[in-house]
């Protein structure tokens, strides 16, 4: 058991640290425009100081660069601090469309370095579990980063949330590229190691072109 909680804590601060890494270096790229454009603004002001004349459209393109990407960096550090607080309950009601929405905007930059689109598909209705949120959030990402390399030339990986009779299952889809893949290996210890603290099934379809995770309506019960 101590084993087992082991690999959990340390797959979960592999987790944390990947995304919080790549949301920083987001955060990074954010500042490194603001940075060049107060020097342009600098640029401007000394202009401005020598009785030259300004260009109010640039000044105006300038601001707005500056608004642009601090409202980038903003989002980027809400979605730093719900993360953080996913941590903070051990069992909450989870609803699953907006877990799905959330860590695609985590895993979003790890995505597109991969040439991957993340494509969630919202049902009519909320599906809702009771559940470890921040563990799903792992589980799902691991899932997703074994996916996007089994996206085939799709290079797409859909995610969805459908509500079943016992709980609810995640389906990562348009895995057209599954069957090439070798998932001998997965789910390995990791993943494992999730599904049993989340009393979760992982199955993969290669007809279907899916991963699927089942989850129970309540963790608890």
């Amino acid at each position: 058991m101590s084993c087992r909680c082991d690999m959990i804590g340390e797959t979960g601060l592999q987790f944390y640290g990947k995304m919080t890494g790549s949301m920083s270096h987001e955060i990074k790229n954010a500042l490194a425009i603001i940075n060049e454009n107060a020097g342009l603004l600098e640029d401007f002001t000394l202009m401005a100081d020598r009785g030259m004349p300004i260009d109010a459209g640039r000044l105006k393109t300038l601001a707005e660069k500056v608004i642009k990407q601090v409202q980038r960096a903003d989002g980027i550090v809400k979605t730093m601090n719900r993360f953080a607080h996913s941590i903070d309950e051990s069992v909450k009601n989870v609803e699953l469309d907006e877990t799905l929405k959330f860590v695609a905007t985590l895993s979003g930059r790890l995505a597109s370095v991969r040439g991957v689109t993340l494509e969630v598909e919202s049902g009519a209705s909320p599906v809702t579990v009771a559940t470890r949120s921040f563990f799903l959030e792992n589980l799902v990402w691991l899932c997703l980063d074994f996916a996007m390399d089994a996206t085939g030339g799709g290079k797409t990986v859909g995610l969805k949330a459908e509500q079943t009779e016992n709980g609810a299952r995640l389906k990562l889809t348009q895995l057209q590229g599954l069957s090439e893949r070798t998932t001998s290996a997965f789910p390995g210890e990791r993943e494992t190691a999730l599904l049993d603290a989340l009393r979760a099934e992982l199955a993969i379809d290669e007809r279907a072109a899916e991963i699927v995770l089942m989850l129970p309506r309540d963790i608890g019960q």
